[in-house]
């Protein structure tokens, strides 16, 4: 659908009403900013490489990149602030102990979990370059995303961020080519030397633990998905197990998808009627999907290794509960699956 507030060159212009709602809420590149100094100040410790983008024919130069997991081990630490990061410094993600096979836990809260998880965790920014084999595809998630203002999601959220600074997180092997740094620069009207790419395999513990963070992000986006009204969500928390990292990538994908599909809770604390709360609870778990019932890698390759053919449905936590604040009711649905998380994962541990 068009949006009637984006001009002909594809640019939100925000009206008076929506920029002064846009400027009442915080600025999610200025929260994460002093996150972002703290893991640079920290590197060492957290076993991550931090460097300058070298300057090219294309330019790119002055851009700050962060290897969590690529030519530098990086770690648990390392993802769980990155993961903050991701937040736009809205929320708090902490490692817990948990019962069963796998003995810790990503847990993630945020009391503003429409813009912490949807304006800016959300992998939502499509970033590429090139062709064939040699082609760089990424998803930017973080807050460097409401910076740039590319996603018809922030005309519907009526959020713009405004700072003098952005950081973008994305899911790689390999750093982003000069073009698609040159690219993120010229989107969020920054000079280079005023962005930062943070860099995390999916394969690398940096990574899995990013990833996982992401429980209460993919419920979210579901309950968007399912037409709930996002005002209604008031809080929410979230946590799922922490899988073990695998070498090779389309095993280690598989993982952190079913830590969330299978092992995956959420609670969402909202105001509407009860029926709508309890209707949520049932509609929003994994197992309401049609293609639930596999572990995920094996759901993408019986699909060709298509995710356009995967339900869009299955992407959400295993187990749901709707907290209503205005009836103080609570409405559960879905349920921890431990033998598909156990298949996934690898075994007992």
């Amino acid at each position: 659908m068009n949006n009637p507030l984006e001009s002909k060159h594809g640019v939100k212009e925000a009206s008076k009403s929506e920029a002064s709602e846009t400027q009442a809420q915080p600025s999610v590149n200025t929260l994460a900013a002093p996150l972002v100094s703290a893991l640079v100040r920290d590197a060492a410790m957290l076993r991550i490489g931090v460097e300058s983008a070298a300057a090219s024919e294309s330019g790119g130069a002055g851009a700050r990149i962060i290897d969590a997991g690529i030519d530098h081990p990086g770690g648990i630490e390392a993802g769980r602030r990155i993961a903050e990061i991701c937040l736009g410094g809205l929320g708090a993600v902490s490692l817990d102990s948990a019962s069963g096979a796998w003995p810790l836990s990503v847990g993630v809260h945020t009391a503003n979990p429409v813009l912490a998880c949807l304006g800016s965790q959300y992998a939502g920014w499509s970033l590429s370059h090139g062709s064939g084999k040699g082609a760089f595809h990424a998803l930017g998630s973080g807050p460097g995303r409401a910076l740039a203002g590319k996603e018809e999601l922030y005309a519907e959220l009526g959020y713009r961020d405004s700072a003098d600074s952005a950081c973008l997180v994305l899911e790689v092997d390999r750093h982003p080519p000069p073009e698609v740094i040159d690219k993120v620069v010229r989107d969020c009207k920054l000079s280079a030397d005023r962005l930062t790419f943070i860099l995390t395999p999916t394969s690398s513990l940096a990574g899995v633990v990013q990833i996982v963070a992401r429980v209460l992000e993919v419920a979210l986006h579901k309950v968007h998905a399912l037409g709930f009204p996002l005002e209604q969500l008031i809080d929410g928390a979230g946590a799922a197990p922490l899988p073990p990292p695998a070498k090779d990538f389309m095993t280690s994908m598989g993982r952190t998808n079913d830590a969330i599909l299978f092992g995956g809770r959420v609670q969402l604390f909202v105001r509407c009627s009860d029926e709508a709360a309890a209707d949520l609870a049932q509609k929003l778990p994994s197992s309401a999907s049609r293609d639930y019932g596999k572990p995920f890698a094996r759901i993408f390759k019986d699909c060709g290794y298509d995710f356009y053919k995967i339900d869009a449905m299955l992407f959400a936590p295993a187990e749901v509960v709707v907290s209503n604040l205005d009836s103080g009711r609570s409405f559960r649905g879905g349920k921890i699956d431990m033998a598909l998380l156990n298949a996934s994962f690898g075994g007992e541990a």
